[in-house]
């Protein structure tokens, strides 16, 4: 027989567990959560990494373009634009009157002492070839000119006929095309430019064609305003000459603009 004691049911069966099972070991349960610690550890410290790797990416890049420029400025050489000094100190054509003491010749005393012998220098410098863009003819006929046109401006030059200013405009091109004569030495080419008025022509030639200007203005002005030989915007051609006749302290300066070739 079963005592009581020993007597087991079916629900006594179904109510006892094994012994652990269902209840959790506290050291497995603390290593879990050191774990999980851990890993949430390093997944902040790989993305912090790679939100490091990324600044430092985009700033590297603009690091690099910066370097770019600063060698590109670097290695970026000036356009420079050969100008002789003189264009800078007077307006050309400038002598002594044919009756002063031992004749007529530069008026050096128009140029600043301290640069006379700078500017006497640029008389060395070549004389451009004549290509066919360059002026070789001028033409004014209300005080009948039909006159050849030289390459330089220079005193050597000028003895030639009318001057073409190096590095100013040719003919028929955008910019101001500077001519300049002698008013009372040399063939006195220009020694009736002061006759001309608003209205009149001036044609130049080019071997390749022609190019006709009206006369806009005619000034008389101190041989050092040498703004009246910087390039223009629109095709101009500048005559010059020394004035008045005889005297030659000043010059005279007549302003045409480009209407036909």
């Amino acid at each position: 027989m079963v005592s009581d004691e020993e007597e087991t049911t079916w629900d006594d069966i179904r109510t006892t567990s094994p012994e652990g099972e269902g209840s959790q070991d506290p050291i497995d349960e603390s290593r879990k959560r050191g774990k999980r610690v851990v890993d949430g550890f390093l997944l902040t410290v790989e993305i912090l990494a790679v939100l490091g790797l990324v600044f430092v990416l985009f700033n590297g890049l603009d690091i690099l373009q910066e370097l770019n420029r600063e060698v590109a400025l670097a290695l970026e050489q000036p356009t420079l634009t050969p100008t002789p000094l003189i264009v800078a100190v007077v307006l050309p054509s400038g002598h002594t009157p044919p009756d002063s003491p031992g004749g007529s010749k530069p008026n050096i005393a128009e140029i600043p002492e301290h640069l006379q012998p700078v500017v006497q220098s640029y008389g060395e410098i070549p004389i451009p070839t004549q290509g066919p863009q360059h002026a070789i003819r001028l033409q004014i006929p209300k005080i009948n000119q039909d006159v050849p046109i030289v390459e330089g401006d220079g005193f050597e030059q000028l003895k030639k006929g009318v001057g073409h200013h190096i590095n100013s405009a040719n003919p028929g091109e955008s910019g101001n095309v500077v001519l300049s004569a002698h008013n009372d030495i040399h063939g006195e080419i220009f020694r009736n430019l002061d006759q001309l008025e608003t209205g009149d022509l001036i044609i130049i030639f080019s071997e390749r064609q022609s190019y006709t200007y009206v006369v806009e203005d005619v000034l008389f002005v101190e041989p050092t305003q040498v703004e009246f030989l910087a390039s223009t915007g629109a095709p101009t051609a500048t005559l010059i000459s020394c004035y008045p006749y005889m005297i030659d302290n000043k010059r005279i300066v007549v302003i045409a603009n480009l209407i036909d070739s």
